[in-house]
């Protein structure tokens, strides 16, 4: 079992949500936190067919001494419920910890989200850290961090019934879509999008839908937490910059279960928005984790330069090029190069497939497998120098799985 890193608001004594897509790990993690609480589980009927007919009878399924920890596991699915814990936090100073798939669509659906009584965390996929010496670059790129997929003897097969389940059970029993045969065409056609600028008309014409529907589609998707979306970084621009946010499912095993794979497609071409998913979700789940307050983005500019990633925030500017090449040159760097010029304090990183760390006049070059486990004394705003990247007289693991090619 891995040690989370997400650390959960125990010294306030105050209730939180905590959200994130199903099966990464919140229930499990919460056992773990609070052993002696009370867990009352929305997905079961003995649980949810009573409290979604009638909210009010919450207080029947809590002792009336009881003053511990109660756990409301997937909360979206009776949002009347709040009411109610806002109630009983007011009334008998009891203290909630509250899962779901997204606040943003409680919030659409007008419910009280406890008047700012409860904190919120997210809950992301394993990072590299907490995999610790399981960590494998060429398996995460292939069945992404999901923790149930490290146990199961046929990780393809899980990540297959992972979507089914998603579509089964948060799509079509919310109603959040009359049409799942659409939907489920349009989450394959927008998998051709990952890792790029959204065009969102060229999705709604290859998912033979139209483009408002494909724009509700994505807003869906997004509220489900199993994708997002970045802004472009825009301040104090001195060039002339696009405005398209770029697309990501959340976890690289879960997009390429989504997209198609037929006989003219090479691995290469999915595993360049592979590699950038990867090194976004642990971006992420680190900034959360840590509460590190950097706003992620990415910088692309009118004539085609590219920065992947861009983390403004409290503890600087930090700009991530990520690359599949083993031996990465001038090419590969020519964005952060240029993006340093306009924002001469950004500390520039380049992630690449190889295996030397490399130093290359104002840009870090990395190894993928190295940076990863060291990206939260980076975004931390500690800087590695040679003898942190490389430990004395040790050998840095290869990254196997990456090919010669840019991504």
């Amino acid at each position: 079992m891995f040690q989370r890193t997400i650390r959960a608001p125990l010294a306030s004594g105050r209730s939180f949500f905590l959200f994130g897509p199903r099966g990464t790990g919140k229930t499990t993690w919460l056992k773990q936190q609070f052993p002696h609480a009370l867990f009352i589980n929305l997905l079961q009927s003995e649980f949810h067919l009573p409290l979604a007919a009638e909210p009010g009878r919450l207080r029947e399924f809590i002792p009336t001494e009881y003053a511990g920890w109660v756990v409301i596991d997937e909360i979206q699915r009776v949002p009347e419920l709040l009411n109610e814990v806002h109630e009983l936090i007011e009334s008998r100073g009891l203290r909630f910890a509250l899962t779901g798939s997204s606040a943003r669509s409680l919030r659409r659906k007008g419910v009280n989200l406890l008047g700012g009584r409860a904190r919120t965390r997210y809950m992301h996929p394993l990072t590299a850290a907490e995999q610790g010496k399981a960590f494998s670059l060429a398996d995460s790129l292939k069945f992404g961090n999901l923790p149930a997929r490290f146990g199961d003897p046929d990780p393809a097969a899980y990540l297959d019934s992972y979507i089914a389940t998603y579509l089964k059970e948060e799509v079509a029993q919310e109603g959040l879509t009359r049409n799942l045969g659409s939907f489920t065409r349009f989450l394959e056609t927008a998998a051709f999008s990952q890792g790029q600028a959204l065009n969102i008309s060229g999705v709604a014409r290859e998912a033979r839908v139209a483009r408002a529907t494909a724009e509700n589609y994505f807003s869906i998707v997004e509220d489900l937490l199993i994708a997002t979306s970045l802004p472009v970084f825009s301040r104090r621009a001195r060039r002339e910059l696009t405005t398209q946010r770029k697309f990501y499912f959340f976890d690289a095993g879960v997009f390429r279960a989504i997209r198609p794979m037929g006989p003219l497609d090479s691995e290469a071409e999915i595993d360049g928005p592979a590699l950038e998913t990867l090194v976004l979700q642990e971006l992420r789940a680190i900034n959360d984790y840590s509460s590190l307050g950097h706003e992620i983005s990415y910088w692309r500019t009118r004539h085609g330069l590219e920065v992947d990633f861009v983390l403004y925030g409290p503890r600087g500017l930090i700009a991530i090029e990520v690359k599949r090449t083993r031996s990465p040159g001038p090419k590969d760097y020519r964005s952060l190069r240029e993006f340093k010029k306009d924002y001469p304090p950004a500390e520039c990183f380049l992630l690449h497939g190889g295996d030397t760390p490399l130093y290359l006049g104002g840009i870090t070059a990395m190894p993928i497998t190295l940076a990863l486990p060291k990206l939260e004394k980076i975004l931390s705003g500690e800087r590695p120098g040679a003898a942190e990247v490389i430990e004395k007289n040790s050998t840095p693991a290869k990254a196997k799985g990456l090919e010669d090619r840019e991504s």
